[in-house]
């Protein structure tokens, strides 16, 4: 099965998952809660796991590849496959009723270089009703900014609950004020990197990202690749999955 056939049936599992997501969301039981671990904020309820179960076991039967990357090998070797199935992006979104949040599932590649690269992406936001799918070797110039820097432009940027990272990134906000037009704080890095692609905003950043950001921001990735847009670490390096 070609890839762009692979993620159109991708793109239909996080659909179908999507409702039941969106049902939990509307009809809440114990969603309400949080736990901090390692400075992870979390769900105490079990939706993430239910919801990776799920879009898990029916991509198996689409092509599952060399495996799911939380369990791959140690030693990876090029051309090996692995999907990358998140959870709910946005989680505080999701629990204040608030419709930005996404679910994800990213495809990774593993190079010439023994290089982990993300190549395909979905990214579903139910409560919005919208869909991104990309393949990153694409490079299917969609609709983009064409906006050349900061002045006038509308930037979007990513907060964390932990508080050394938050007080960097609002002190990025206040450089940076007096430039751009506006400056949204919305969320969830997925959605803002794929409003990036779609010309929504015309750049996004985040002070800190975190293991357990790769779902989200490598299916967010690629999108904005497959637009011919830009994404760099701080210093200007390409991002190590």
């Amino acid at each position: 099965m070609e890839l762009r056939q692979v993620a159109l049936e991708v793109a239909r599992i996080l659909q179908d998952a999507g409702k039941h997501a969106l049902n939990d969301q509307m009809n809440p039981r114990d969603l309400k809660s949080f736990e901090m671990t390692d400075n992870h904020l979390s769900f105490t309820s079990d939706i993430d796991k239910r919801l990776a179960q799920f879009i898990s076991n029916r991509i198996t039967y689409v092509d599952v590849f060399d495996g799911f990357w939380q369990f791959r090998p140690e030693e990876c070797h090029p051309g090996e496959r692995y999907w990358c199935v998140g959870g709910i992006d946005g989680a505080i979104n999701f629990v204040r009723s608030m419709p930005e949040w996404t679910i994800t599932v990213s495809l990774f590649e593993f190079n010439d270089q023994c290089s982990a690269q993300p190549i395909l992406s979905v990214v579903h936001a139910p409560a919005l009703g919208l869909t991104y799918l990309a393949l990153g070797d694409k490079r299917e110039k969609i609709m983009p900014s064409t906006t050349p820097s900061l002045d006038y432009a509308v930037v979007s940027f990513g907060m964390s609950h932990v508080p050394e990272e938050s007080k960097r990134a609002l002190e990025v906000v206040s450089r940076i004020s007096g430039r751009p037009a506006d400056i949204k704080r919305v969320g969830p890095s997925s959605l803002d990197l794929c409003k990036v692609a779609d010309g929504t905003y015309d750049a996004y950043f985040e002070a800190h990202l975190h293991k357990w950001d790769v779902p989200a921001v490598s299916a967010g990735a690629v999108v904005v690749w497959e637009a011919q847009g830009h994404l760099s670490r701080w210093n200007g390096d390409l991002v190590h999955w």
